[in-house]
């Protein structure tokens, strides 16, 4: 198990303007998909506590994660799993102890990111495409090791693309959030 804490700036982008930086970073050629598939109870006791547990799995590698957050940023720990044990747990759910959550937990939803990275200034920037349940957005996120100096750089990048800031909901409540509309139609 490894623990870490992520530090990351995050702002919705529109369509074109994600094209756009795409195109001015020269990524076209370096996207790739991941699937983030989404736990909790059924009366949502981790969403509640502020608290996401995932799968992601990118390529033919799996990795479950829970991450807490903090104004700061959030720490995560994360266990690398195997295909079979990732796939049971997907479809049968588990005992999140054995990632330190005292909870059994289904499959709650899913949400697909097209992402591409570039290193920026002292850190890593990011452009999402994420599609779940009907709906796409663009988003981009700057992971950073100094919350300081991140936000100023985050903010330089933003003015130098003529990007407006558009606060960013996390990824698992947009993909629960899309699931329970459509549960409740």
């Amino acid at each position: 198990m490894k623990t870490n804490i992520e530090i990351e700036f995050k702002t919705f982008i529109t369509k074109e303007k994600y094209d756009y930086l795409i195109g001015q970073f020269d990524l076209e050629g370096n996207i790739f998909s991941q699937v983030n598939y989404y736990f909790d109870t059924a009366n949502l006791d981790l969403l509640n506590a502020n608290l996401v547990l995932r799968i992601r799995k990118k390529g033919s590698f799996y990795k479950l994660t829970s991450k807490s957050h903090s104004d700061n940023g959030a720490y995560e720990t994360h266990i690398l799993l195997d295909e079979d044990e990732a796939l049971n747990m997907i479809q049968n759910g588990f005992d999140a102890n054995i990632i330190g959550i005292n909870h059994f937990v289904k499959n709650i939803c899913a949400l697909q990111t097209d992402r591409v990275s570039t290193p920026y200034k002292d850190g890593v920037v990011f452009f999402d495409k994420s599609s779940y349940y009907g709906k796409v957005d663009y988003e981009i996120e700057y992971e950073v090791d100094s919350y300081k100096e991140g936000k100023v750089a985050f903010k330089a990048f933003l003015d130098e693309f003529d990007i407006p800031y558009v606060p960013s909901i996390r990824k698992s409540y947009r993909a629960y959030s899309a699931f329970k509309e459509i549960q409740n139609k």
